[in-house]
């Protein structure tokens, strides 16, 4: 099973003043420890559920860019984008240039978005759910033929690419992976199969159910099933102690699940902890 740390929140006492420090110093202690991936929210207003709107956010593809340059290992990404926030061939070029940088280590987390709130608020519009599905679809198509280096003008819907020129390309290949979140099963997990990579689910009671019907869509389009990653997103809650967390990891993993992704509670203030075998969580206080 691999792990994955989210960083959800960025609001510290100690104020943004020493944000970029201590959020280089988790960012290395995460990879030294062996975490397989390093990823953010792409939000720019914090979501209800982590704190209030206006608590500290940042913007997620610098903030990558800045986790590269802390980090070796680790594979880094958004969980996940929300398609209307860019435009596809922007996107396309954005990941690119972090796998190019981190030395080929991005991945594309992207799915349909949601959050109202603040695409209204910073103008970037909030189209209906159905077309956020087309934008969806044919962001995925513009990127892949991006990566294959074709320049052929992409006559969409929602987008027009004359020259879809991508250079320099990314040092993953064919590609770098795309990750698609979200459950829903008639148009969400239908893209799984035709495009990606992998998937990001919640873990929730019925997520064993989610995966037979993303096997019933790979039947559909002719997709290996196994060949797609099956990631979790697991809030990793440290004051359960790690017994809590390795059963619900073994849960994960009997079902399928290849990777748990997500936030650690209290992450800026934990105390060392065992997990699997090794210290996996240091002290991340005091920056």
């Amino acid at each position: 099973m691999q792990i994955g740390l989210q960083i959800p929140d960025f609001t510290r006492p100690e104020g943004p003043a020493t944000l970029g420090p201590a959020l280089g110093q988790l960012a290395r202690t995460a990879d030294d420890h062996g975490f397989d991936f390093v990823g953010v929210m792409d939000h720019f207003f914090q979501i209800a559920g982590v704190g209030p709107a206006e608590n500290d956010m940042l913007e997620a593809y610098t903030t990558l860019g800045f986790l590269a340059a802390n980090t070796s290992h680790a594979k880094l990404l958004t969980i996940v984008t929300g398609v209307h926030y860019r435009s596809a061939g922007l996107l396309a070029k954005t990941i690119t240039t972090l796998d190019v940088l981190s030395g080929g280590r991005a991945w594309l987390g992207i799915g349909a978005g949601w959050n109202e709130e603040e695409s209204l608020g910073l103008g970037l519009g909030y189209p209906p759910v159905a077309a956020r599905f087309e934008m969806l679809e044919e962001t995925l198509q513009i990127c892949l033929q991006m990566w294959r280096g074709d320049e052929t003008p992409y006559e969409g819907w929602h987008y027009q690419l004359h020259r879809p020129l991508n250079v320099p390309q990314a040092l993953q290949n064919p590609h770098p992976p795309i990750m698609i979140g979200g459950g829903g099963e008639r148009k969400t997990l239908r893209m799984v199969a035709k495009y990606a990579d992998a998937c990001n689910l919640f873990a929730t009671p019925d997520v064993a159910r989610k995966l037979d019907v993303l096997k019933r869509h790979c039947e559909d389009v002719g997709r290996n099933y196994d060949d797609i990653i099956k990631t979790a997103y697991y809030p990793f809650d440290t004051t359960a102690g790690s017994d809590k967390i390795l059963d619900d990891l073994r849960r994960l993993a009997g079902i399928g699940f290849q990777a748990a992704i997500g936030g650690v509670r209290d992450v800026w203030t934990l105390k060392p902890i065992e997990l699997i075998g090794h210290e996996v969580i240091p002290e991340a206080a005091g920056f």
